[in-house]
């Protein structure tokens, strides 16, 4: 007899892929011009291509397109040590492992920490690639609120109570957060570490965005504020700083923890892309990556300024936004009259009317935030990005007007 059915894994029903990602296919297929708010990508014309071309032609020999040690290429691990500690992020080698981008990093730490029916505090809103992540490995997720400087530690003691149980991991992203733009302050670090050892979490620290900072102080990471802590678990990606394309990233856990990390990867994927590491490595080593990470200061704060300034002149007082002092994002909350609009609702209305954004009920597990949205203003030149605000206003005005013509709402 033929089987008539798929005989699907039971955590096929936690796959629940991600908006953000597949915002890519969707812009891809639309024939009209899109200003593109959505995806969390570097702006094009900043990366160095010109430079990488460069440096492709003198490392990639024949052994460049060989398999590469799972923990990483000798030469990418000595150039990015040095540069950690150049930045005040000082590591070791037995902490490292090199990785295929930032995601594998979270899916490396779930894999090793998350049991299913285990509790993980999540900042709401956060990544939803993130908790995606932890929902694969059957991980109960619990939201936890955020206000200007980050996630609400003071609030954790109360939920864990009430949930009854104490959490396996804190996943949070501390600089520049994704999507609020928002910065934990040091204070709150400190009780996160304190709240950490008391239970026995794993702080899941997912940084992709600190070194993009263009004002304001630097905060002290988890590292630096309890080095060689078995307790954080930390990941980081070059694909915010120079190009997500390279698929290149690293993980700094505790020395016991590496050859587990090893182990995983192996399960994965045996090793990084070994070209992307040598051309990262040479990159480091010509000091290229201060260099370049100084010019995306000087390109990325004009833009949060124009998009803060195109948002007051199209909404006035009907948005509210985040000041970040770094990364990509702005999050934005509708106000007034404008609030009575669903930004999910609203997605395709702004899509026909030519900008792109991500709801804000697609950073939440829960789907919260009906009222706010995701902007990114890394991607765009200011002029693309007041035509961009301008089309979202003509957008919520059109969705305002269905509203109010419709009488069963």
């Amino acid at each position: 007899m033929i089987a008539t059915t798929i005989p699907w894994a039971l955590r096929t029903d936690k796959l629940v892929g991600s908006v953000i990602d597949s915002s890519t296919s969707l812009l891809a297929a639309q024939k009209h011009d899109i200003v593109r708010f959505a995806m969390g990508s570097p702006a094009a014309e900043t990366v160095p291509a010109a430079a990488f071309s460069e440096i492709a032609s003198k490392v990639m020999t024949a052994d460049a397109m060989d398999y590469a040690a799972t923990e990483g290429d000798p030469g990418l691990l000595d150039a990015l040590l040095g540069y950690l500690d150049s930045v005040g992020e000082p590591t070791s080698e037995d902490r490292l492992v090199i990785t295929s981008g930032g995601m594998q990093g979270l899916d490396l730490a779930c894999k090793l920490f998350v049991d299913p029916g285990d509790l993980v505090i999540v900042e709401s809103p956060t990544y939803t690639n993130g908790t995606a992540t932890v929902l694969s490995y059957g991980g109960d997720v619990l939201e936890a609120p955020m206000d200007s400087d980050g996630l609400i530690v003071e609030a954790l003691p109360e939920l864990v109570e009430r949930a009854g149980r104490l959490p396996k991991m804190i996943y949070v992203i501390p600089n520049f957060q994704n999507p609020s733009g928002t910065t934990m302050s040091q204070a709150r670090r400190s009780l996160l570490l304190e709240l950490a050892h008391r239970w026995g979490s794993v702080i899941l620290d997912d940084d992709p965005y600190g070194l993009l900072r263009f004002e304001g102080e630097h905060i002290p990471s988890f590292n630096a504020l309890s080095p060689n802590d078995p307790l954080v678990f930390s990941v980081r990606t070059f694909s915010k700083m120079i190009a997500p394309g390279l698929r290149v990233g690293w993980v700094d856990a505790a020395p016991e923890a590496r050859q587990l990390v090893i182990n995983a990867k192996q399960a994965m994927d045996t090793c990084t892309n070994l070209p992307s590491q040598r051309m990262i490595a040479e990159f480091i080593r010509r000091g290229h990556l201060d260099t370049h990470l100084q010019s995306l200061a000087a390109v990325y704060r004009p833009r949060k300024i124009a998009m803060q300034r195109s948002l007051e002149k199209y909404f006035g007082d009907r948005i509210e936004t985040t000041d970040p002092e770094g990364g990509f994002f702005l999050w934005a909350t509708l106000r007034g009259d404008a609030s009575s609009v669903s930004t999910q609702d609203l997605f395709e209305t702004a899509l026909a009317e030519g900008v792109a954004y991500i709801p804000g009920p697609a950073l939440s597990v829960g789907g919260k935030f009906h009222d706010s949205l995701r902007l990114c203003f890394a991607s765009s030149t200011p002029e693309r990005i007041d035509e961009g605000v301008r089309r979202l206003a003509v957008a919520v005005d059109r969705a305002r007007s269905m509203l109010s013509s419709d009488p069963t709402r």
